[in-house]
């Protein structure tokens, strides 16, 4: 969780009151925070929850707990155009789809920076950063004086050696490269040099003078840097994220727009993307509107509330609701720009209980009858797999992730793009899917285990992940057994015989003869049976195909394979 250090006098003084630290804890804990330390410093340091980026700086703290004690409401920020109507505009090229394609900004007119306000301004960017943004690899952020630049501005993706000009704190101008090599040794901003070092052109900013505004994600321009006597702040966001450039663009407007002259107002810019003429205001400060049922909050909660009591405790949270008109099981609840963190109405119901108070919800044991944990089928079938292979196999356990040449092509197999789960951004070879079959992990445990005496054998119960339209995530587990014999000789007969060792124990009967399946007799049996059939990891002529019946009547299905593996595939695997 974030920790943010606030001055003790400067937050008391906002609350209204001083507090013990024993007072102070307990105010903490109602709300969902954490004193770290006590309350008898110069400073506080607050812990917050990861998804309140709006608790991120003194500012979002201090007016939070203001609206929780009753003593404020949230203040709604407002949009205000120039006198003359005309917005600041920043045209976005369509070379920057190519590193940083997306971008945000707004204006904050007549600001009045102190030494606090401005070090709170430029730490919750900086929270922002190492939280949110990911350090600045999702979004980064610039502010700057806009009185040193010209408007219209243009965000741009140029060649390294093309962009020129002082970086912060620096006078001397050097292109992007250089700036590269002049940074690598820099205990900050190293860190963030590989996010675009490799791409063959830098996401730029200028502004109509061609006066370079920043260099995302790694510096702004030293011509526009902001300082106390700053009166009107440019802040530009880029990202590689959507819905993350406008939630940083919330959260810094509406903590620090109350301190311009006319407070809680931004002046909005006007982004015009020139490669599909698609036009938009920044930020959009209105509130989103969601639903939640009375009836779900209180029987969470354990609570009767009423309509109105419910609003009395999500307004103490900073949300508005009201009792929607058509439904009176619904509120009907607008959530501020603010609070990101509001996805669903269980958040509504856990600020609902937040604003109730934990400690003061009753405590009762009353189950309306007696239950008792059961395992589940699957998993109980499972361990008897286990049980039944184990008495001669070793069990193994290989990871879930492989590479997709293990998956496919080193088993001869091709991929239909119908059946793998593909890791988007895979860190190594190893973690490019999700597989498809167990064996990939057999044979790469055989291959580590290789210099040990044969015969190995070992066996796997384990999940394999397939493409599935009809589910919600789209995509669904399935448990599977698979076993290996490794040795001198092919072994086909000891997985033949683990093979009707399981089955047996599954209680399901062996037929010779896929023929007498089909017997009226047979068919009110469980029974599985072998048909020879080439697959092309198996050698051909040497590998089969199992089919059992499971139920009484039920149609044959193919529920495995076994045979002799193909030498191709022992060598793609390493296994002499």
């Amino acid at each position: 969780m974030p920790t943010i250090a606030v001055d003790k006098d400067a937050l008391f003084k906002e609350l209204g009151r001083s507090y013990t630290t024993r007072e102070f804890e307990d105010l903490c804990f109602d709300f969902g925070l954490e004193l770290d330390g006590d309350a008898e410093g110069e400073e506080l340091k607050i812990e917050t929850p990861a998804n309140r980026y709006d608790m991120l700086c003194f500012e979002g703290i201090a007016m939070n707990l203001k609206v929780f004690l009753g003593k404020a409401i949230v203040p709604e920020i407002k949009l205000k155009k120039p006198s003359d109507g005309k917005l600041l505009t920043v045209t976005i090229h369509k070379e920057t789809e190519q590193i940083r394609p997306y971008f945000s900004c707004a204006v904050l007119r007549n600001i009045t920076f102190t030494k606090e306000r401005y070090e709170s301004f430029i730490a919750l960017q900086d929270k922002l950063h190492a939280n949110l943004a990911r350090q600045r690899s999702l979004v980064a952020i610039g502010t700057h004086d806009l009185d040193t630049l010209q408007g219209p501005f243009t965000y741009e993706a140029l060649p390294p050696e093309e962009i020129k000009f002082a970086p912060l704190n620096q006078t001397k101008s050097m292109n992007a490269k250089e700036m590269m090599e002049f940074y690598e040794k820099d205990k900050h901003l190293s860190r963030y040099l590989p996010i675009i070092r490799s791409s063959p052109v830098y996401p730029i900013i200028y502004d109509s003078s061609r006066t370079v505004l920043s260099m995302p994600p790694i510096i702004n321009s030293n011509h526009s840097k902001i300082t106390l006597s700053t009166r009107n702040v440019f802040i530009d966001i880029t990202a590689t994220d959507k819905t993350k450039v406008e939630i940083v663009n919330h959260m810094l407007v509406s903590m620090f727009s109350q301190y311009c002259s006319e407070p809680f107002t931004v002046e909005p810019v006007k982004i015009v993307s020139s490669h599909n003429n698609e036009t938009r205001e920044t930020p959009d400060l209105a509130p989103r509107h969601m639903q939640a049922e009375m009836s779900y909050i209180n029987s969470i909660i354990g609570l009767h509330q009423s309509a109105e009591q419910n609003i009395a405790l999500l307004q103490k949270m900073g949300l508005s609701a009201t009792l929607s008109k058509s439904n009176p099981d619904i509120l009907d609840v607008s959530i501020p720009p603010t609070r990101a963190d509001i996805l669903h109405q269980c958040d509504i119901m856990e600020d609902a209980a937040i604003a109730y108070g934990f400690n003061k919800l009753p405590r009762h044991y009353s189950p309306s009858s007696s239950r008792m944990g059961a395992e589940l089928p699957i998993n109980k079938i499972s361990y008897h797999v286990r049980l039944e292979a184990s008495k001669r196999w070793i069990e193994v356990m290989p990871l879930v992730l492989c590479s997709h040449d293990e998956n496919f092509a080193w088993l001869n197999r091709t991929d239909d793009g119908k059946t793998a789960i593909r890791t988007a951004n895979p860190k190594s070879a190893e973690s490019q899917l999700a597989r498809t079959s167990l064996v990939p992990g057999l044979l790469k445990s055989l291959r580590e285990n290789r210099h040990r005496r044969v015969p190995l054998r070992i066996f796997e119960v384990g999940d394999v992940v397939l493409k599935d339209a009809s589910r919600d995530v789209r995509s669904r587990n399935e448990r599977r057994f698979a076993a290996c014999f490794y040795g001198k000789v092919s072994g086909l007969e000891a997985v033949h015989g683990l093979m009707d060792e399981v089955m047996r124990m599954l209680r399901f009967e062996h037929l010779l003869d896929p023929e007498e399946a089909q017997s009226e007799d047979d068919r009110r049996k469980q029974a599985y049976w072998i048909v020879q059939e080439d697959h092309p990891t198996y050698l051909p002529g040497h590998s089969a195909a199992i089919y059992a019946r499971p139920t009484d009547r039920a149609a044959a299905e193919r529920v495995g394979e076994f045979g002799i593996l193909h030498p191709t595939v022992l060598k793609n695997f390493e296994l002499p």
